[in-house]
């Protein structure tokens, strides 16, 4: 089969002449078989992939055989869906302009209209546009925080969120449908303008979503008074997120914010950076050199389609000290309900929504606020689905999520992890400790940690790339299943949680376990849960060659913590490789 497709993309004339030339030139058989032995999957999110020739990697063609499928599902749902119509989004990755065109260019071919944004925004952005414009769908052409290698493809639906699982399988079965690759055809740009099936958009969507962001600000005179007293620094990694974040910062007050020039224009390379990643140290290293050249307060950066958001706090001792995910989503969610509480203004079904990769920390800290919460699946199209369900069914009052990987969101306006949005609040929250209480976000955290326990948390990932990858990340989830597992590095399991077989026990002793069914949808998670908090959980990625294990470690005397994640984590790793029979790289 994947010889078949190869001697078509490498001869047909469908398919542009360096295309053809970028196969022809290839002599690695193998090479050859990984590029075409399937098609790039279309998940719950879209598609990701490597940027090359092939349908196992991102190009034009896969882009059109992806668009045609999505535009036989809005044609599906009639003749008003099509004339709602689809947002278009990109950031400055290679190609993202010439996707989003030619993705434009074929939904008008189908007779749909598109919203294409006239220069590189946010993908949370594009989630607010989708609600705001009411349309029918809405694509982003974005590969996040993924190596300059990769592009990817992700699909939102009506009510702003990441394509529900149920569409996004519709989606799937009528790209599968299109067995050939060179019948699909996109209108020209003038004739899709011409039938106004084509409309730029940009500036005036701008402006509505950034005063609601301006909406969330709890202290806008503190702000507007005192501001210029937080000294910030900003990267947009090369990135979306440049001209909204500075632009919803210094509206507000915080005009004494500086960018780092070298990381401030749009690179597709993200030459200043290994990864464009903010959960990455070597991220902030500029950003460090600014930090201490203008004596910082805070230091900040949104990856390259402005979702996600990194911190990095100065101390006491004049040091930068970065923040995990968890760490910004605990502190945001304490100032978030406490000064909502403090003003009077905490609806009485209050909710914070987390995945379940997340701190447990967020837990204690909400309930003992009052908040319900809400644990999803990994991935914040959970959390955004969970929020809709809250709303439509009068069971919550949305008003915080977040996720461990540096996603977090307020607010009713916005469908996905928003780094625009958290960039305002953990400046609000830097601001307001400083000014009010003479504290930084790290004093601030202690005090939660003197509380409700200290918390450690880390990940590590395994890659495994290709077919032999998928096997081997196949062979340890088997393989931990079925493993008698009842401590980790000693310390004792209260339960195991199986997501895929979709069954938890309780681990009483080691003759007796109490079954009981999970209420999450079924994923290829297996989540170990210690006596006393914290856990250890394991989950192959949905977007990347890799299978992640995430840890995360409770105890009252924080000098133990680093040793006990060391153990635990080598004890879990040594595991998987006795399962491989090889040592992990």
């Amino acid at each position: 089969m994947f010889k078949k497709r190869y001697k078509l993309w490498s001869e047909d004339p469908y398919f542009d002449f360096e295309t053809r030339e970028e196969l022809k030139s290839i002599k690695d058989p193998a090479e050859i078989e990984d590029r075409f032995y399937m098609d790039l999957e279309f998940g719950t999110g879209g598609l990701r992939g490597i940027l090359a020739a092939g349908t196992n990697r991102m190009n034009i063609y896969v882009i059109r055989k992806a668009t045609q499928g999505l535009a036989d599902a809005i044609a599906e749902c009639g003749k008003e869906a099509m004339t709602k119509g689809v947002v278009i989004a990109y950031d400055s990755r290679r190609f993202s302009q010439r996707f989003a065109l030619e993705a434009a260019l074929i939904l008008a071919k189908n007779e749909i209209k598109v919203y294409l944004f006239d220069e590189l925004r946010p993908t949370p952005e594009l989630s607010f546009a989708v609600r705001y414009l009411k349309a029918q769908a809405g694509i982003v052409i974005t590969a996040s925080h993924n190596p300059k290698e990769y592009n990817g493809y992700k699909v939102y639906w009506e009510d702003g969120g990441q394509v529900p699982p149920d569409q996004a399988s519709k989606i799937s079965k009528h790209i599968l449908s299109h067995e050939a690759w060179d019948d699909i055809e996109p209108l020209t740009v003038e004739e899709a303008r011409f039938q106004g099936l084509l409309i730029t958009i940009g500036e005036e969507i701008d402006q509505v979503y950034l005063s609601q962001i301006k909406s969330l600000s709890l202290y806008p005179e503190l702000s507007q008074k005192e501001g210029s007293s937080l000294k910030i620094i900003y990267s947009p990694l090369h990135g979306s997120g440049n001209l909204l974040v500075r632009k919803v910062l210094k509206e507000l007050g915080y005009t004494s914010l500086l960018v780092v020039p070298e990381q401030e224009k749009p690179d597709p390379n993200f030459s200043t950076v290994p990864y464009p990643n903010p959960e990455i140290p070597s991220t902030f290293d500029l950003a460090k050199k600014y930090g201490e050249q203008h004596n910082a307060d805070l230091l900040i950066a949104t990856d390259p389609d402005s979702d996600r958001l990194g911190v990095v706090i100065r101390n006491t001792e004049n040091q930068y000290v970065q923040l995990t995910g968890n760490q910004v989503g605990v502190l945001l969610a304490y100032y978030l309900i406490t000064q909502k509480k403090a003003l009077g203004i905490l609806p009485p079904k209050a909710t914070l929504i987390k995945t379940i990769a997340s701190t447990d920390l967020a837990d204690a800290l909400a309930q003992d606020q009052g908040v319900q919460v809400e644990n999803v699946l990994t991935g914040f199209k959970f959390i955004a689905e969970k929020e809709k369900e809250l709303d439509e069914k009068d069971q919550g009052d949305f008003q915080f999520g977040f996720e461990e990987s540096y996603g977090y969101l307020a607010g009713h306006f916005v469908r996905d992890k928003d780094a625009v949005i958290a960039s305002m609040l953990v400046a609000e929250a830097a601001l307001y400790y400083k000014q009010i209480e003479n504290l930084n976000l790290l004093q601030v955290l202690n005090k939660i940690y003197e509380k409700y326990g200290y918390y450690l948390e880390d990940q590590t990932s395994i890659t495994l790339k290709g077919i032999e990858g998928k096997k081997e990340m196949a062979e340890i989830m088997t393989g931990l299943r079925g493993a008698d597992i009842h401590s980790i590095a000693g310390i004792p399991l209260e339960r195991i949680d199986d997501y895929e077989l979709g069954i938890g026990k309780r681990l009483n002793n080691a003759s007796s376990e109490d079954k009981y069914l999970l209420t999450l949808p079924k994923s290829q998670v297996l989540r170990y849960s210690f006596v006393g908090g914290g856990f250890v959980m394991v989950r192959p990625s949905g977007t990347e060659p890799k299978i992640k294990f995430y840890f995360s470690i409770r105890g009252n005397n924080p000098d133990l913590l680093e040793k006990t994640l060391h153990d635990v984590r080598n004890d879990l790793l040594g595991l998987v490789s006795k399962i491989l029979g090889k040592p992990l790289d």
